[in-house]
């Protein structure tokens, strides 16, 4: 954790990029290209024991003894995206003249914040319109849940599927609407329960025509 404790002091990790900010699709796609560096369970548990400590608790007592390694695999599984390549997913495609919408809606995906690190949870929809090639309908949500799992903010999520599913499908446009409820704003700091966080990302067509973009929004949002 990069504090003293009575456990002594720990150095902060040095492995990856150097970054001052969050990581950019390229660095992204450069870690996923190499091998997947192993989650490490054990400086995990070290870090919840000191915040245990830290918040007055005794983290030897029964009911906290195995939270420590509860919580590092807890981490290993929500944050196993970050040495995932969501583009996997988008590399087997089919020549299918069609040139209207393809829309996946309600793809239910679980994230987390990077500010607060507590989950963000809700539904994708992805719409795109092809252009000679179309991918399985599978993929589009397993791309989705590959992308969600990593500390993030919902609008670099947005941002990140509308570009990838662009850069690999070649489509003619996409279209990511992102709505999420956002554990940061309900159980803490402001606290309203039921608040919903929407954003959007569009790409060629729905970008540029506005009747193509009104029909994506109106497949999304049309029944409320």
């Amino acid at each position: 954790m990069g504090t003293s404790s009575r456990h002594g002091h720990h150095k902060p990790s040095t492995a990856g990029p150097n970054h001052d900010g969050p990581p950019s699709l390229a660095d992204l796609a450069a870690a996923a290209a190499m091998p997947a560096a192993p989650v490490d369970h054990d400086r995990i548990r070290r870090a919840v024991r000191e915040i245990l400590y830290a918040v007055g608790e005794d983290p030897d007592r029964e009911g906290l003894q195995e939270t420590p390694d509860r919580v590092a695999r807890m981490y290993a599984e929500i944050f196993a995206g970050l040495h995932l390549d969501p583009a996997v997913h988008l590399q087997k495609t089919f020549t299918q003249h069609a040139d209207e919408m393809v829309l996946v809606k309600d793809i239910e995906f679980a994230s987390c914040c990077e500010h607060h690190l507590l989950p963000f949870t809700g539904k994708a929809h992805v719409g795109y319109v092809p252009d000679g090639k179309v991918v399985g309908l599978s993929k589009l949500a397993r791309v989705v849940d590959a992308v969600a799992r990593r500390p993030q903010v919902q609008e670099r999520m947005t941002e990140g599927l509308a570009d990838l599913i662009m850069t690999e499908l070649q489509p003619r446009g996409v279209g990511v609407i992102v709505e999420a409820s956002h554990s940061c704003m309900t159980i803490r700091g402001v606290r309203k329960p039921g608040s919903m966080t929407i954003t959007s990302a569009v790409r060629g067509l729905f970008r540029t025509n506005p009747a193509s973009r009104a029909e994506l929004m109106s497949l999304v949002f049309g029944q409320r």
